[in-house]
């Protein structure tokens, strides 16, 4: 399948030049998945898809546009290059828009190393019905769980390939496994409901579909019969499996997109302290074996490990070509693309310092506050950082768990949020991004 991805890459580079173009890049994908939902012990929902779609980026001058198709015959190919010159021609210029230069572009890397395409079987939907039987069997035998809301299998495999006129041509694959299951307490206007989901690109690598089911279950029922927490300002720690989006938020505002716009709360940070001393952020896209490893980025560029944040001071911002280009400096390799769209900026792997303490201990030295376990809704102001979100999760009173809460919202400035984490070291390995439970100081809780 490479091989003819390289061919099909080739001939929208051949078209591009033939219609008119002066540079071009091309993007092949083909793909296929499968998923498996089981409830009630029987088989709910089956379904596979597979095909390959192709994606054509040509420019004229500082003119560029964009077109994609799913149909690979030779005279969509033409049409598609013809099509595609003619929108370029009536697009708006734009001085930063180009292919990377000869000198720039990626020439080696080990796709092998990077252990992101499973050389195991694909399985069979059988065995995907029967990880998603035997995760929803576990979660329904958890004491106090009324119900199994679903369960589900999932891989998935695909295979990419970008060819710029220029003289890059590159491609690799990459599988994906997953589990997951969600499940119910309580009854009618006292049910609650939480999941429990795994994922990885080997198979082997996936655990036990009924410790999974087993995890949905146990979380679902420590939720029962929440009340609402006080209001107030509290210290407020989000576990480690919404700990991400803290930093989320943090990536979002260095994005070279967001910083061109000048609509980013970190867009006058450069150089400044945007979290703790001694606390790190690095990017590291050749760890084996994760889904946000990539041999090269989507101008095929060679990517790197960088430091994102070093001790706590903001290093630089996510850039691609365009945006590198419009700010003036050079890309960090971070483009990202589709086959129906121009590259933009995205982060990768990610590594958040990660501290001594453990979960539990933070739950001690908080005293009193509020453990986040989900969110619902948003409303964060992406110019000034002000952070309002929904949020459910446990009340912590002398630094014990006193019991589930809900209905709840918290609110405060993510700059001066970010300056007062207090990470534990209980950030999941396997994760792109590996971010540990964050305490963070007071915090406007509205509840009850």
């Amino acid at each position: 399948m490479p091989e003819n991805l390289e061919n099909l890459t080739a001939s929208l580079l051949e078209a591009a030049k033939r219609a008119g173009a002066d540079d071009a890049d091309a993007l092949a994908v083909s793909g296929r998945s499968v998923s498996v939902d089981v409830l009630s012990g029987a088989l709910e929902h089956a379904e596979r898809a597979e095909g390959i779609d192709i994606g054509l980026r040509v420019l004229l001058g500082q003119r560029q546009a964009c077109v994609s198709s799913s149909d690979i015959r030779a005279e969509t190919i033409t049409e598609m290059a013809a099509r595609a010159v003619a929108m370029a021609r009536e697009a708006p210029e734009d001085s930063a828009i180009g292919l990377a230069t000869s000198a720039e572009l990626a020439t080696s890397w080990d796709v092998a190393a990077l252990e992101l395409l499973d050389p195991s079987a694909e399985p069979s939907p059988k065995d995907l019905e029967q990880d998603a039987l035997m995760a929803e069997a576990a979660a329904q035998a958890v004491q106090g769980v009324a119900q199994v809301q679903g369960s589900s299998a999932g891989y998935s495999a695909q295979q990419i390939h970008l060819a710029t006129s220029n003289g890059f041509s590159g491609g690799y694959g990459r599988t994906g496994r997953s589990t997951s299951c969600v499940a119910i307490s309580g009854e009618g206007l006292t049910m609650e409901r939480d999941y429990a989901g795994e994922s990885r690109v080997f198979q082997a690598d996936l655990p036990d579909a009924s410790g999974i089911g087993q995890l949905a279950g146990e979380r679902a029922v420590s939720r029962r019969n929440p009340t609402r927490p006080p209001t107030g300002a509290y210290p407020v720690l989000f576990d480690e499996r919404i700990s991400s989006s803290l930093i989320g938020h943090l990536l979002g505002a260095i994005n070279g997109a967001s910083i061109v716009r000048g609509s980013s709360w970190l867009r006058d940070a450069m150089g400044e302290q945007v979290l703790p001393k001694g606390m790190s952020l690095v990017e590291n896209p050749f760890r084996p074996r994760i889904s946000g490893s990539r041999p090269f980025d989507g101008e095929g560029l060679p990517v790197a490990t960088r430091n994102v944040v070093a001790d706590g001071m903001l290093t630089g911002w996510t850039l691609d070509l365009s945006t590198a280009r419009h700010l003036g400096l050079t890309s960090t390799a971070n483009a990202s693309r589709g086959t129906s769209s121009p590259p933009s900026p995205s982060a990768g792997n990610m590594d958040l310092t990660q501290g001594n303490l453990g979960r539990d201990d933070l739950i001690e030295e908080m005293g009193t506050g509020l453990i986040i376990t989900s969110m619902i809704g948003s409303s964060i102001n992406a110019t000034t950082g002000d952070y309002s979100r929904g949020a459910s999760g446990f009340w912590v009173e002398n630094g014990e768990i006193t019991g589930p809460v809900n209905e709840c919202t918290v609110a405060g400035n993510l700059r001066d949020m970010l300056l007062t984490l207090h990470a534990a070291n209980d950030a999941r390995s396997y994760l792109s991004r590996r971010v540990p439970s964050l305490l963070v100081e007071g915090l406007t809780i509205a509840g009850a």
